[in-house]
């Protein structure tokens, strides 16, 4: 395996602005009360707090109420729980304990029931159908059919993880890439987002080619970036689900130079998706029955995708202290892992 060197985390010159919502802050702190009222976490709250989830919420919104920011802190601090969980049981080798899990979470989203009862619920499994319920409440019923499809390609996707995980499974980057749009658990996210800010993508232009190429460039900017803040974590505990990881191994070059790698396809990608914008507006335009509000929902849309990218950005470099903290750079678990949490019946 290559050796890490010490290396800063690229600038990859996103061309987009970003605000934050004033009260990001106060949503960290109500999305972390609400991990520790569901027992997701019950140690080292203020490590778990540091993740910074109510401020990437802030920083993605756009201009939503309040408690839609509070509503996505919370999604996304039940998501960190799910992935460092399954890490866990990676490390631990007690996968066998994961799939009672994800089949009762997908038969919820599917009935919305859980199905076999239990006398003490897993707190992923109560987060979730807390979360799920109002979440759905509040979306289309075109947004809760992508939302409802989305989160069980996002579990299956950390099966795919597991299966990656040492040199017998190592994929192909052209295969990471694909898992990594739903392993980055992105999309389900953008859904929320997208419900909160009232945009309904009507099918027949979702379904486009040409918007959908976008919204793969944005979840690859988005999660190579990643790939590059998170890769000290996931090089010290021998996890090759890593873009730049799997750029030095198969390329058999340094993890430094794989890294300037990754920077150019980031760059490379921003590069696409600015012209398949301009690519999808004149398909768009050219279809001469699309309704004058209809473009601008999918206006609002990409530049949803636009807060995404650079708001991701900024909230790794400024905000979120996991890929700081000296436990993840030295592969080690966060102090705020349950290890008993997918075991408690």
């Amino acid at each position: 395996m290559a050796q890490l060197d010490f290396f800063s985390v690229p600038d990859f010159h996103l061309p987009f602005g970003n605000s934050k919502h004033p009260q990001a802050a106060r949503a960290n702190n109500e999305a972390t009360s609400w991990a520790l009222h569901h027992e997701l976490v019950t140690d080292a709250s203020e490590q778990f707090a540091g993740i910074g989830f109510g401020h990437l919420a802030g920083r993605v919104s756009g201009e939503v109420p309040y408690e839609k920011i509070v509503l996505l802190a919370e999604w996304m601090a039940w998501s960190f729980v799910l992935d460092d969980q399954h890490d866990h049981l990676i490390r631990t080798g007690e996968l066998t304990a994961w799939r009672p899990v994800t089949d009762t979470i997908t038969t919820y989203l599917a009935t919305g029931r859980t199905g076999a009862a239990s006398s003490r619920p897993n707190p992923l499994v109560t987060g979730f159908i807390d979360l799920c319920d109002r979440i759905l409440a509040g979306m289309s019923e075109v947004t809760a059919a992508r939302y409802r499809a989305h989160v069980p390609l996002m579990l299956g996707s950390l099966d795919q993880e597991a299966g990656n995980r040492g040199n017998e499974g190592q994929p192909s980057v052209e295969d990471y890439v694909l898992m990594r749009r739903h392993s980055s658990q992105m999309l389900p996210m953008m859904d929320v987002v997208e419900a909160g800010l009232g945009i309904d993508v009507p099918p027949h232009i979702h379904e486009l080619p040409e918007f959908q190429a976008l919204v793969a460039a944005s979840v690859d900017i988005i999660s190579w970036g990643n790939d590059v803040f998170s890769l000290p974590k996931e090089y010290s505990c021998g996890d090759n689900n890593n873009l730049v990881s799997l750029i030095s191994a198969w390329e058999g070059c340094s993890l430094s130079d794989a890294v300037r790698a990754v920077e150019g396809r980031i760059q490379t990608r921003i590069e696409e998706y600015l012209s398949g914008k301009d690519r999808l507006f004149r398909v768009i335009d050219a279809r001469g029955d699309v309704d004058p509000a209809v473009r601008a929902v999918v206006s609002r849309c990409v530049r949803s995708h636009e807060d995404w990218m650079i708001g991701a950005d900024l909230w790794q470099r400024y905000e979120c202290t996991r890929y700081r903290d000296e436990r993840f750079a030295a592969g080690l678990e966060s102090a705020y892992i349950r290890p008993d949490l997918v075991s408690v019946a």
